[in-house]
């Protein structure tokens, strides 16, 4: 009997009953220690009847060791993974340490293989996983298990973590459900005293009631004890495990010192190292009787409560601890498992030991052969701190830095790299660590930090190594740019090609891309930067890294080249996707969502950009994120939605980071140039003009010119019509041209000019812009006359922007049409079923009508299975059909 958590228990309850009933639930439950967590889960491993029942506890002394809780609580089901995607298996197997199975180690396919196995295991029968001391699970592991919370959806299955609060690490799960637990009052507690120790005297009683504050474990360990002073309920409950631990004949505390030492708890270990020690199976009873041990019913052994273990660690002696970790370590080394002979071989020397320390590197340099990079992280840094040598020292940091980075740990990495150069007397060899801690800064958003540590580690290597310090000076340039800094773009340049590095032409390209964007420039400013930006594509390929292919894909927009931007995105989705590589995804997603919304594929756009922010969160991505953002707000904007908009874009606004507020003001300003809001448009884009950084404008100089034009002062329009027509010129893409024409024809009305801008616009690109020329062109014929012409033209304009559900250019459009002489309703309600859909439902229904199967489908779009088949089954309705065969036919473009 619980008392006094009748409400917690029907929380419980709750979530158990949605479980069985196929939908998922999580549930952090949080307290200080002795409150009741432990109690409470265990309560509902014991009213989850015949569900499955996973446990797994943190252990303090192991929250270091990568995965080690993620082993604990799946390492019993690990065969399963055989029938899971195979790049979700084999990072599943690194992470876990199987040995001789290759795999990448990818933190966010853990992740996705443990959303994968949890929901193939709720397939036979309603599952829960129950984590208690989660403040205490390593963190890769606390990671993957998040990961999977957080995509739960039509699974029968229930996550419960418990976390303390005070006296521990923080458990951060922000989003997910919480239930605090409070003291209980003072009737309960008296209650619960009363049933415990009915005996005891009041004057006893009453100092326990003061002494416990409600706080259960306390009211049932403190009677007995004396002197219970002004201590907190943690430290009190703790020294009554230690003395009954003391009590203890010397085999029995040996083994409670065993099982609080080690991880896993197989029994057939505990005893083998139990018997270096002296102790045998015998020697558990005493420890069963005061309730320190118990069995678990599948071969494990376990301490009762987690404060067990943190009194039995924390009050033994060190030679008492290294003894126990040496007998541990014999006992893996027994059964073939090299991991955990390394990790308990570190906890059994007192300090630096290079026997040790070679062992671990040794293991890591094994275990980094299939891809565990967290693990094997964690080995090499333990290692390092085992090593005498200083250079033995910077070198092992050196490889915990890149297996962290490896791991996608942006913070562990940078931390070790910085540790490590301060051992390291080579400096080529430290150029290596700052092209670590600088590309991870880059992808924080931190690219002010990023931009100076390439560029002075590329001048200290420039003679020692010419190629890496011209490498790094190119990743300095793209990190400058990054940070909106074109000064310093141009600076590096210049050092670059002072000191003669082999790639000083595509430092001196990279400054005239950014030096033709970034300023209102002369045609021969533009040309050369659209030359050199070819000359960067061509090179990019043989020079650079994979992450290079993103920017590459992204410098096909800038030259007007919708559809090479679309093909790379596609291309390097269709590969991540195939591979499961989620942390690369979410910049992709950003390039396609931003090709998407200019081909006119508004519902791809959003699916591929509410995909990519779901991701852009989980990975930590935030310049991504915040671009992200913009391409969504842009969409608010042509539809007339003010308030998305508006909120989409305060972030890059406020961040004021090029492109990203660029953009963000281009968005509000076609939002209020649709809404005929006309002066707030031209003074909100004509302060970007004429601002310190105008990259990402170009796109915008048309609406600038549009509403300098209805404002009444085409003066203001002149220089950004002449400078988009010089870059158009210079892309000589079809569409390009025919917008700068129209630009033109708005500043000189001509006929002609617009003739030719709609020749053009028939050759390709954005619909929204032909639809645009065909709007102003008919207002041009409707204002000189001709109302024939002008109704075809205004028809035309008219379809578009209705079938690209642009809200208010379809009204001015009709506006327009009516005083041309025709009337036309309002839009009906979209026709076509893609619309019908959210945009996951869309995603999951076309990779279906593909023949995909719910597995193969999950594994590209990071859902369970179950999650797939949730969404088909809500999509069947609104698309009218009954079977997943049915799809293949139906048009959902």
């Amino acid at each position: 009997m619980l008392y006094g958590r009748d409400g917690e228990l029907a929380e419980l309850d709750r979530l158990l009953g949605r479980a069985r009933a196929g939908r998922s639930g999580v549930l952090v439950v949080r307290g200080e220690a002795g409150i009741g967590k432990s109690a409470l889960l265990d309560h509902a491993a014991a009213a989850a009847g015949d569900m499955r029942v996973l446990r797994g506890t943190g252990v303090e002394y192991e929250s270091g060791m990568p995965y080690a809780g993620l082993h604990l609580l799946l390492g019993r089901h690990l065969d399963r993974a055989e029938s899971l995607p195979p790049p979700q298996a084999q990072a599943l197997y690194a992470a876990l340490n199987r040995c001789g199975t290759p795999g990448d180690g990818d933190r966010f396919l853990v992740g996705l293989a443990v959303l994968t196995l949890l929901s193939d295991l709720a397939d036979e029968r309603p599952l829960l996983c129950v984590v208690d001391d989660a403040h205490w699970v390593d963190g890769p592991s606390a990671e993957a298990l998040l990961f999977a919370a957080r995509r739960l959806n039509a699974e029968p299955i229930a996550i419960i973590f418990a976390a303390r609060d005070g006296d521990a690490p923080e458990f951060a799960a922000p989003g997910l459900p919480e239930l605090r637990l409070r003291g209980l009052d003072r009737d309960t507690a008296a209650a619960l005293l009363a049933q415990h120790a009915p005996g005891l005297p009041e004057h006893a009683r009453q100092e326990v009631l003061a002494a416990a504050m409600g706080n259960p474990l306390a009211l049932l360990e403190l009677p007995g004890q004396d002197g219970q002073g002004t201590s907190s309920a943690y430290e009190r409950i703790r020294r009554s495990f230690a003395a009954k631990i003391a009590e203890l004949p010397e085999p029995a505390r040996r083994l409670v010192l065993l099982v609080a030492a080690d991880d896993l708890g197989g029994t057939g270990v505990i005893m083998a190292a139990a018997a270096r020690l002296g102790a045998s199976v015998d020697d558990l009873a005493p420890a069963e009787r005061l309730g320190l041990l118990r069995s678990t019913g599948d071969g494990r052994l376990e301490v009762r409560h987690p404060l067990i273990r943190t009194a039995a660690v924390g009050d033994a002696p060190l030679s008492a601890r290294l003894a126990v970790h040496d007998a541990l370590a014999g006992a893996y080394l027994e059964r073939g498992d090299a991991c955990h002979h390394a990790w308990h071989l570190a906890r059994s020397v007192p300090g630096p030991d290079e026997r040790v320390a070679a062992v671990l590197e040794k293991t890591a340099e094994a275990e980094r052969e299939t891809g565990g990079h967290a693990s094997v992280a964690a080995m090499y840094e333990t290692a390092a701190g085992l090593s005498p040598d200083r250079a033995d020292r910077g070198r092992r940091l050196a490889a915990a830095a890149r297996a962290s980075a490896d791991a996608g740990l942006p913070e562990r990495a940078i931390e070790l790299a910085a540790r490590a150069e301060a051992d390291l007397p080579d400096p080529v060899a430290r150029a290596g660590l700052t092209l670590i801690r600088a590309s991870l800064a880059d992808e924080q958003d931190r690219t002010r930090d990023a931009y100076r540590l390439f560029a002075e580690t590329a001048a200290s290597v420039a003679e020692l190594d010419p190629r890496t310090s011209g490498y790094l000076y190119f990743q300095a340039a793209s990190a400058a740019a990054n940070a909106g800094d074109f000064g310093a773009v141009a600076g590096i340049a210049a050092e670059g090609a002072r000191l003669g590095v082999p790639n000083a032409h595509h430092l001196r390209a990279l400054n005239r891309v950014f030096a033709g964007q970034n300023a209102l420039a002369d045609d021969g400013d533009l040309a050369a930067g659209v030359t050199a930006l070819r000359e960067l594509m061509d090179g990019m390929g043989a020079c650079y890294g994979p992450r290079d292919r993103v920017r590459a894909g992204t410098w096909h927009l800038v030259l007007g080249d919708v559809p090479g931007a679309a093909e790379v995105a596609a291309e390097l989705e269709r590969r991540l996707r195939e591979q499961g590589a989620i942390g690369l995804l979410a910049p992709v997603l950003m390039l396609r969502s931003r090709t998407d919304l200019l081909l006119g594929r508004h519902r791809d756009a959003l699916t591929a950009a509410t995909e990519g922010l779901r991701i852009a969160a989980d990975t930590g991505q935030h310049r991504i994120r915040v671009h992200l953002d913009t391409v969504l707000a842009q969409l608010a904007a042509i539809q007339g939605d003010e308030e998305r908009c508006f909120a989409l874009t305060e972030e890059a606004l406020a961040r004021n980071v090029p492109p990203g507020n660029v953009h963000a003001a281009a968005a509000r300003s076609l939002l209020d140039l649709g809404l005929g809001r006309h002066e707030a448009a031209l003074e909100r884009l004509a302060e970007v003009v004429a601002g310190p950084s105008r990259v990402g404008v170009m796109s915008a100089l048309p609406d600038l010119v549009e509403a300098a034009v209805r404002s009444g002062v085409p003066e203001r329009a002149r220089d950004a019509a002449d400078w988009f027509g010089a870059w158009a010129s210079q892309v000589r893409q079809p569409w390009a041209e025919a917008v700068a024409l129209r630009c033109a024809a708005l500043l000189d009305p001509s006929e002609s000019s617009y003739e030719r801008a709609l020749d053009l616009h028939r050759e390709g690109g954005p619909p929204f812009e032909r639809a645009r020329t065909e709007l102003l062109y008919g207002e041009f014929l409707r204002r000189s006359h001709r109302r024939n012409g002008a109704r075809a033209r205004l028809r035309a304009a008219l379809e578009a922007f209705e079938r690209l559900e642009a809200t208010p250019w379809a009204e001015r459009a009709r506006g327009e049409l009516r005083a041309a002489g025709e009337s036309r309703p309002g839009a009906a309600p979209p026709a076509d079923l893609a619309a019908r859909l959210t945009p996951q439902e869309l995603q999951v229904v076309r990779l279906a009508a593909t023949g995909l199967s719910n597995r193969e489908i999950g594994a590209q779009l990071f859902l369970s299975p179950r999650t797939v088949g949730y969404h088909l089954y809500k999509a069947y309705p609104k698309l009218g059909v009954t079977a997943r065969t049915e799809l293949a036919r139906l048009d959902l473009s």
